[in-house]
């Protein structure tokens, strides 16, 4: 009897572990940092420093483990927040280096102490939050040159830190070695059966390039996060000058950001139109891959949850744009508009919720807690 018992449990014990559920993913998502710049209005102060800012903004991330969530119908509704698995940071570490803007350099250790040695979160496993992060155009820009002048002309070290950090090479990248065309920052991670494209800058015709690359070893039935700087129309100046690519001329309005050519016009137009030609190519990437299910970006900065349709409204691919602590549309103009966003990923169902975080409410009160703002849930999983 007693040997019969024994082998029901362990013949039983293989659906027992198999059906245990998975622990939901909790992700921080910032942008647009812009180290070097000053906040008109913070907390009745003037002109206060963007370190002061993103430090402030750190120091209420932290807070956020035993902040309970509210009952919005989104993922862990009404559960305490127990843990952070990941920070996302999606560029503009360093604002551009336009006088009086301080350097890159500088910028960056300004970076590297609030979002590394200040960030006090743990994951689910009790280790450190892991930092992801992804260059923003003033990144690039500093590392390449500018249409205007800036003090050094050049200056790589936050696009350089965050390739090193992110990539990690065998031989840590350098000043000298560096070369942009050549050392694109882009990499994937597998999450919570979900698989996350950190991209460069924009999906243009090259980094669509490597990302069909990194995809055919991603199977049709997992789901494909995007992270980019750019939203997904782009900035046309961000396009590579077609008249003089890859240089400054006196005048010039191309950033040179892409490897793809501008292809509307020799000076970057305006109004919703402006990128038609470009997006194209990205649409006919998005129906290549199905799977492809949400955007995430930053560069024009306030908190919004929608769907880009493309210029010729073909698709529906949901889109979260975060705000920026120092260049927010609206929080700019009103501090207690000042947000994050907290992404929670449940792997069992592929549900993902994006919450908004408002981290400044009351600015005469420093530990106020962080208040949740929009919501917006949306399924991963492919249709049957």
């Amino acid at each position: 009897m007693n040997k019969i018992v024994i082998t029901l449990i362990v013949c039983l014990l293989p659906f027992a572990l198999k059906s245990q559920s998975k622990t939901p993913i909790n992700i921080i998502y910032t942008s647009d940092a812009h180290y070097g710049i000053f906040r008109e209005h913070f907390r009745g102060d003037t002109n206060v420093a963007g370190y002061l800012v993103n430090g402030a903004m750190i120091a209420k991330i932290n807070t956020l483990p035993g902040t309970r969530l509210p009952v919005d119908g989104g993922v862990q509704a009404g559960q305490k927040i127990g843990y952070i698995d990941y920070s996302i940071q999606s560029g503009d570490i360093a604002n551009r280096m336009e006088p009086p803007y301080q350097s890159a350099t500088i910028s960056w250790q300004q970076f590297e102490n609030d979002y590394i040695d200040h960030l006090h979160l743990k994951d689910q496993h009790g280790k450190p939050t892991q930092l992801l992060v992804i260059p923003g155009n003033h990144d690039i820009s500093n590392a390449i040159g500018y249409v205007k002048k800036m003090i050094p002309a050049t200056d790589p070290v936050s696009e350089i830190g965050i390739y090193n950090m992110m990539l990690k090479p065998k031989v840590p990248l350098t000043a000298r070695a560096f070369n942009y065309k050549q050392n694109k920052i882009h990499y994937s991670r597998d999450i919570g059966g979900v698989h996350f494209l950190f991209i460069n800058l924009w999906p243009d015709s090259a980094e669509r390039v490597w990302m069909a690359g990194d995809l055919k070893k991603v199977p049709i039935q997992i789901p494909v996060i995007i992270f980019a700087h750019d939203q997904p129309t782009c900035d046309p100046k961000h396009f590579n000058n077609p008249a003089a690519p890859g240089q400054f001329p006196a005048g010039s309005k191309f950033e040179d950001l892409t490897e793809e050519r501008y292809k509307e016009g020799n000076v970057p137009q305006k109004g919703e139109h402006s990128t038609d030609l470009e997006q194209r190519g990205w649409v006919a990437f998005l129906k290549q891959h199905p799977n492809v299910k949400a955007y995430f970006h930053g560069n024009s900065n306030w908190n919004e949850f929608y769907v880009y349709h493309g210029p010729d409204n073909d698709v529906n691919l949901p889109v979260f744009r975060v705000d920026s602590p120092m260049k927010g549309d609206i929080s700019k103009k009103d501090e207690t508009q000042l947000s994050f966003q907290l992404i929670t990923l449940d792997p069992d169902s592929l549900l993902l919720t994006v919450r908004e975080c408002l981290w400044n409410t009351e600015p005469g009160n420093p530990k106020s807690p962080v208040l949740f703002g929009a919501c917006k849930t949306i399924k991963l999983k492919q249709s049957e």
